[in-house]
């Protein structure tokens, strides 16, 4: 009885690793077991279907604590809306290298484990990486609208493992198609400053392709991975873009179509501010002194606002603990928010939202021409303590993406 049981597990676990008309005549007839159709390039052994490559953290520190690791746990779904992607590409953003210094591990592991049932340092192994381009393995029991063999994109969440990894797991809602005039190189520099830009522009901030023509927007950060894009977005949207940066990156921001570049290093930004207009709309990735400053710069009571991507939430919750953290972060963006309207401007914080549906409509404007990629460099899977570096260095001039495909 058990060893019909075994071989009965055997044949159901095979079948799983066939597309459904594969594994459906596979049920039916052993012949079928013998000679697959559509195989999906993995591997029958057990080992192989249990583990993976990755690169992985088992404690907060610098860049000497990311590891190479061949036996990582393959990912597994869970919920009937997840799917498996094989990853092609992967990207950098500020968050990985925040992340493996520990920023945030408070708010995050709440996230992972509302009701504390796991000890201390159960996050670990920890893969980081948030971008992710490549192809559907298996899909979930309720994913409709995608298939195994589909080409799509994504922005996993900072709370879920990451996608410098072999294969990753994604919610059905968080992932899109990927933009067919991209390459996976390509489309895994858009998702999260994607996402992050849509969210500060469009859903905290109101823009939109129908009321954004003729707005002044001011970018400052506007050579980073966000600000590459919010330039894009904007134009795209009939706004007029003053894009604030080093000299030596006016020239990439002019070429994504900023109307004005102002240098920050070749004299005070406030003063040169000061010989244009005003503005109707202010991003802001940089934050520290510009915030005080900066909504001076807002037209008064005609609905501009002023949004910035650096808030203290994570820090607060970090260094206060979740129920103080959050008590003082809503006590801070309160106040802010109250004294700016009194000024006739409005005060947000926007955060990175994963969205299945903002990628979509993102996948549009790049398959129409209207957003490019902007990758600063490309580096193998086994050059990823590399990439972090390069990261952690600054003074980036795009993304920075990993081929994962490429373990070389």
């Amino acid at each position: 009885m058990y060893l019909k049981m075994h071989l009965f597990s055997r044949r159901a676990y095979s079948g799983l690793l066939f597309s459904q008309g594969s594994m459906a005549t596979c049920l039916r007839s052993s012949k079928s077991l013998i000679k697959p159709r559509l195989y999906r390039n993995i591997s029958l052994s057990c080992q192989r279907c249990t583990v993976m490559a990755s690169w992985i953290i088992d404690r907060y520190g610098r860049n000497d604590v990311l590891r190479f690791t061949n036996n990582m746990m393959f990912p597994i779904i869970h919920f009937p809306n997840e799917v498996i992607i094989k990853v092609h590409a992967a990207s950098l953003n500020p968050i990985d290298v925040n992340m493996r210094n520990g920023y945030g591990a408070a708010a995050l592991n709440v996230k992972r484990d509302p009701l504390k049932l796991k000890s201390t340092g159960s996050e670990f192994p920890l893969t980081l990486g948030r971008d992710v381009s490549g192809v559907i393995m298996e899909c979930g029991l309720n994913v409709s609208y995608f298939k195994p063999g589909d080409e799509v994109w994504a922005a996993i969440p900072p709370w879920k493992q990451g996608t410098i990894s072999e294969f990753v797991v994604a919610s059905g809602n968080e992932i899109s198609h990927k933009p067919k005039c991209l390459s996976h190189m390509e489309a895994a520099s858009l998702p999260y400053v994607g996402l992050t830009a849509w969210s500060a522009i469009n859903q905290i901030g109101g823009l939109n392709q129908d009321n954004c023509s003729g707005k002044r927007i001011l970018i400052f950060g506007a050579s980073g991975g966000v600000g590459t894009f919010a330039i894009q977005l904007m134009k795209a949207w009939g706004g007029h873009v003053t894009a604030v940066c080093s000299q030596d990156a006016s020239s990439l921001v002019k070429k994504l179509g900023a109307d004005d570049v102002i240098d920050y290093k070749s004299g005070d930004v406030a003063e040169q501010l000061k010989m244009l207009p005003l503005f109707d709309f202010i991003l802001d990735n940089v934050g520290g002194p510009t915030e005080k400053w900066s909504p001076d710069f807002l037209k008064k009571w005609s609905g501009a606002t002023y949004v910035t991507l650096v808030t203290p939430f994570l820090l607060n919750v970090d260094r206060l603990g979740v129920a103080d953290g959050m008590l003082q972060t809503g006590v801070t963006i309160g106040t802010k928010a109250v004294k700016h309207l009194c000024k006739g401007i409005h005060y947000r914080w926007a955060f990175f939202t994963p969205s299945g549906q903002s990628l979509d409509e993102i996948a549009k404007l790049v398959d129409s021409g209207k957003i490019h990629p902007v990758v600063e460099q490309v580096f193998s899977f086994s050059e990823v303590p590399k990439a972090f570096l390069r990261l952690e260095g600054g003074h980036a001039r795009g993304k920075t993406v990993i081929n994962v495909i490429n373990k070389k």
